[in-house]
């Protein structure tokens, strides 16, 4: 069974992962050995993948329909794990330890490719992570388990974001299923002034048209449902809290699905560390602060009892603790702390509307597209307007006001 879109269990919409399927695979990784039997299989729902156990070690197996990922589409994130790996390593060549190196390649094959296309699939072979898949069964949208938790996934991900840094690789072409900031990201050149910002804040018309001409179901469906209505009276407002902070975001490639569920635990226990980041299949070019809110965004907010009216949606110790674990490395200016208050309710968008899309062209499921664009894409923005959701912001406003403001900022 798969995780489903409002956190129940359901029949996946993939074939699980077959023994002789893999056995065939893994001839073309010798070092990973011959398989033998299939461990477990993830309730993820957009792809196959399972841990495998072989002749001298486990790894993990992921398969993808070439509808949605092709071998270079999937070899654009495994540059970035690659990356990611190296700058860890040193890491610990540096400081003299081991057993901190937080992201593994992906293995190689007998053409030293990572990955493999055959027939309708695409695969990609990992080492086993290292530590315990504490949150396996935990959907995004759920709590972490302790205030430690998210300290710990705060530390872990400015961790991340250091180590991103100096990877220059241009954003992921269109494709299903990426968190990507375009839309909402004004001119996109991050020294212009506040003041040339002002004179952009119609730009999300123009490159909410441009996102959707690549994605011709996905502009069929919003142009049915008057989205320029939507972006004059729900998203237009959103995005004028954010312009002032736009030239404080430096692009860099991101994690964009920060929840505990991709990350490994050194135990069980509620004081765990983070030992290993794993599942990088949303990454894209981005910046910290958008990945600092998408975790809030997939770990703080209870989206799933959104029709609870009673139901407090926020777990606010978890957040300061988030908070305090990335600024533990990375203290966050003034304006880069407005930025994640003012990004908050938009952070989500380009994933809901790549949702949306891989419902309509790849599922066909008009169902699915209902519940990703009227209840993600829109719901959760207008959430934002409601009086929990004000607190919210107001909460982050508040928390920046003790931050120092940025050499020259004036606002």
């Amino acid at each position: 069974m798969a995780h489903g879109l409002s956190g129940s269990l359901e029949a996946p919409d993939w074939p699980p992962l077959e023994l002789d399927e893999v056995r065939q695979l893994l001839r073309r990784y010798p070092q990973a050995g011959e398989g033998q039997r299939i461990v477990s299989r993830s309730p993820r729902p957009f792809s196959s993948a399972g841990l495998v156990e072989t002749s001298s070690r486990t790894v993990f197996i992921k398969r993808h329909s070439s509808l949605i990922r092709t071998c270079e589409e999937l070899n654009e994130e495994h540059r970035f794990i690659e990356f990611l790996a190296e700058a860890f390593e040193q890491e610990e060549r540096q400081n003299n330890f081991s057993g901190q190196q937080l992201v593994q390649a992906p293995l190689r094959d007998v053409s030293e490719e990572t990955s493999v296309c055959l027939g309708e699939w695409t695969y990609e072979v990992h080492p086993r992570a290292r530590g315990l898949d504490v949150y396996e069964q935990v959907i995004s949208w759920q709590p972490f388990l302790s205030n430690h938790h998210a300290y710990a996934a705060g530390e872990t991900l400015a961790r991340l974001h250091h180590a991103a840094k100096g990877y220059a690789a241009s954003a992921r072409r269109t494709q299903q299923l990426v968190t990507s900031f375009t839309i909402f990201a004004g001119p996109g050149e991050s020294e212009l002034s506040s003041s040339q910002i002002d004179a952009h804040r119609d730009l999300p018309f123009l490159h909410m048209q441009h996102y959707l001409s690549s994605r011709p179901s996905l502009r069929n469906y919003a142009e049915d449902r008057d989205w320029r209505l939507d972006m004059q009276e729900l998203f237009l407002p959103l995005y004028r809290e954010l312009t002032p902070w736009l030239p404080y975001l430096e692009p860099l490639w991101t994690h964009n699905d920060f929840h505990g569920s991709n990350m490994m635990w050194r135990s069980n226990e509620d004081d765990a560390t983070v030992i290993s980041i794993v599942d990088f299949g949303l990454s894209d070019r981005t910046n910290a602060i958008h990945d600092l809110a998408t975790a809030i965004e997939r770990n703080i907010i209870e989206w799933l009892r959104m029709q609870d009216t009673t139901a407090d949606l926020v777990h606010f110790d978890h957040l300061a603790a988030l908070l305090d674990g990335y600024e533990s490395c990375t203290p966050l200016s003034y304006e880069q702390a407005r930025a994640l208050a003012a990004i908050l309710p938009l952070v989500h968008c380009e994933f809901a509307l790549s949702e949306t899309d891989y419902f309509l062209s790849v599922l066909h499921s008009e169902n699915k597209a209902y519940l990703a664009y009227e209840g993600y894409f829109l719901g959760h923005a207008q959430w934002f307007l409601l009086p929990q959701g004000q607190v919210l912001l107001s909460w982050l406003r508040e928390w920046a006001e003790k931050h120092p403001r940025a050499s020259g900022g004036d606002h």
